[in-house]
């Protein structure tokens, strides 16, 4: 099978309803992808975001094929990934429809490197080059080499089980020490 198969292997012993519920089951954090496009800011929520390297630094991203978003941010060889607060659900369901002005009424100031939109009020930003971008089923596998970043205040929303999360109190204190 390859990574481009829609199906899994003959014989497999699950189907993609359950490969689905299965990947479900791991917490993931959200993000904005943002560019700019002709001079206007673009941008699609994607869960799909992972650090994969430190040195040298890069992250990994990962748009759907049926993106409208993402090939017109790929046109400008580079993005921004905002990691999204607790009170960004809003923001988060903006950016998850196909087109529109996602970024009406949305705050925010051009990074620093490339230009692509630091959304307020995230968690942090990372601003990245497209390094590579690679044939991974129905979606994209994007590596992106970190050109600047920075971090914000607050909590993280987070992705489980199709639905919104977020971090308890408790399970902040018990991180501090």
């Amino acid at each position: 099978m390859t990574a481009s198969d829609s199906t899994v292997e003959p014989g497999s012993p699950f189907d993609l309803s359950q490969f689905k519920d299965a990947m479900s089951r791991f917490t993931t954090g959200v993000t904005v992808v943002s560019g700019i496009d002709a001079g206007e800011p673009v941008g699609f929520t994607c869960q799909s975001f992972v650090s994969l390297s430190i040195d040298p630094p890069f992250v990994a991203v990962s748009p759907a094929r049926t993106s409208t978003s993402w090939p017109r941010i790929a046109r400008t060889g580079s993005f921004c990934v905002n990691v999204l607060s607790d009170d960004q659900e809003a923001l988060c369901m903006g950016f998850a429809v196909a087109g529109g002005p996602k970024f009406d009424g949305v705050d925010w100031h051009p990074a620093p490197g490339t230009g692509s939109p630091v959304i307020e009020g995230s968690l942090a930003w990372v601003d990245c080059r497209v390094e590579l971008v690679h044939d991974a089923g129905d979606h994209e596998l994007i590596l992106g080499r970190v050109l600047d970043l920075g971090v914000g205040e607050g909590s993280p929303l987070l992705y489980f089980r199709s639905r919104f999360a977020t971090v308890s109190h408790d399970s902040q204190q018990q991180g501090e020490g």
